[in-house]
């Protein structure tokens, strides 16, 4: 059975946005899905929560990730850390880089390797919209595409793809479905 795994951003849950919807929509495809709430969402730190979902998660080569915004550079720390080649990582809204100069965006995120990255990911894309609110937008969509190759996905006038202080709900989101191989 193919096991997904779907990693809320800062400030969420497992029930925010898209997430829900995804994870029925996996279970009706056969997938086994966790979506874990993380550790300390409303501050993240991404070595607890990497330490977290490496404890608790199961990565093999039929592994879906599929992250929003900070969930994102928690993907690429599992991927710099795990000794296994995972199928597919979908990254939405993500950066791999400081939103702002400040501590709280510098704990979201750690020096990645990228080399390693690559060779622990089978097929890797990514989203970004080119007027997210919170700057995880298609520059740094494009800075993790230059280090890791894969897919780049530019959607116009999308903003963060879920955000509650930006009224985004995005309950559905169709083209996740269709990018799952």
């Amino acid at each position: 059975m193919k096991n997904a795994i779907l990693l809320h951003g800062h400030g969420g849950t497992p029930e925010s946005f898209w997430l829900p919807w995804l994870a029925q929509e996996l279970k009706k495809k056969e997938y086994k899905v966790w979506a874990p709430q993380l550790p300390n969402a409303d501050n993240p730190n991404i070595e607890e929560q990497l330490s977290f979902v490496l404890n608790k998660g199961m990565f093999d080569e039929e592994t879906l990730l599929v992250g929003h915004s900070s969930g994102c550079a928690l993907i690429l720390g599992i991927l710099d850390s795990v000794q296994v080649k995972v199928d597919q990582a979908i990254l939405v809204a993500g950066f791999a880089s400081p939103l702002r100069d400040d501590d709280e965006s510098i704990r979201q995120v750690r020096p990645f390797n990228w080399e390693n990255i690559q060779s622990h990911i089978r097929d890797i894309i990514f989203i970004n919209s080119d007027n997210d609110p919170w700057g995880a937008d298609d520059i740094k969509g494009r800075e993790m595409f230059n280090h890791l190759g894969g897919v780049s996905i530019l959607l116009h006038g999308e903003g963060h793809m879920g955000s509650d202080k930006f009224n985004q709900p995005y309950k559905e989101f169709p083209l996740l479905l269709k990018l799952v191989g």
